[in-house]
């Protein structure tokens, strides 16, 4: 005898929300076999089996679109959706990864005597974690092999330098400088000297590297790399960088966009 379930049944016997069915069915993933005269939904035999169906992918982390592709498309769907997902955990473990190695540096630097705080820890990651979002995977495969190279040692004395860079920036700032004078222009072919280090000279990195600040905002960059950024110190620093360009090649001018070696 065909079993024929109203919505609330079904959503009983599987663990699912009444709203979750309905909206299966308004993205044709999972539609009843039939209406009732007032419109309820009932559901048969068929029904159910194409819902644990969909439990089932799901479980593989397929999308509810993906799903409902390969049920009602050919059966090289799945090799498709499957290929995809394969894509996904790669990715995932590459990320994993990369977590991984950043929570193996702070270690590191906490045994060897550096106090790091849960606000400077927090901000570290959420850094690292933003580089994905603005860096391919050969970038950033690029970018760890150069710190392999470099050594945690060169990196350390970079991170020193920038916030020596920053300092001096500061307090010129604070003694009314002009920034294209020859004394700020000095530390504007500092930093050049420090960002063609971390991008190596590669245009799409610096690319890269002026998205991240455009898009999470100099300040939240520099706080996560342990380096407040005072009011108009970003600005005053650009305007210092603009003033070397205009120098020209002979003038050490890189870029405008500061960088930190670290990750």
């Amino acid at each position: 005898m065909d079993v024929t379930l109203k919505v609330g049944q079904l959503a009983s016997q599987t663990g699912l929300t009444v709203r979750t069915l309905h909206h299966y069915d308004e993205i044709g993933l999972l539609s009843p076999s039939r209406r009732t005269a007032v419109g309820h939904r009932l559901y048969g035999e068929e029904e159910v089996r194409r819902l644990q169906h969909i439990a089932t992918l799901k479980h593989l982390g397929l999308s509810l679109e993906e799903i409902r592709d390969f049920l009602d498309g050919p059966d090289s769907s799945l090799e498709h959706a499957l290929s995809l997902q394969i894509e996904r955990i790669d990715e995932e473990i590459d990320r994993r990864h990369k977590l991984r190695e950043l929570i193996s540096s702070l270690l590191d630097r906490l045994l060897s005597g550096e106090p790091i705080s849960v606000d400077q820890l927090t901000r570290s990651i959420e850094v690292t974690m933003n580089y994905e979002k603005y860096y391919s995977v050969e970038q950033l495969d690029l970018l760890a092999k150069r710190r392999s190279v470099v050594g945690e040692e060169r990196i350390r004395a970079v991170e020193t330098a920038w916030k020596t860079l920053f300092a001096a920036f500061g307090k010129a700032m604070e003694e009314g400088l002009d920034p294209t004078s020859p004394e700020v222009k000095v530390l504007a072919r500092r930093s050049s000297s420090l960002i063609e280090e971390f991008t190596g000279g590669d245009p799409g990195i610096m690319r890269a590297l002026g998205n991240l600040y455009q898009g999470e905002g100099p300040a939240s960059v520099m706080a996560g790399n342990d380096m407040p950024l005072p009011p108009g110190l970003w600005e005053y620093m650009g305007k210092a960088q603009a003033a070397v360009r205009d120098d020209g090649p002979s003038g050490g001018g890189a870029d405008s966009r500061m960088g930190s070696e670290r990750r």
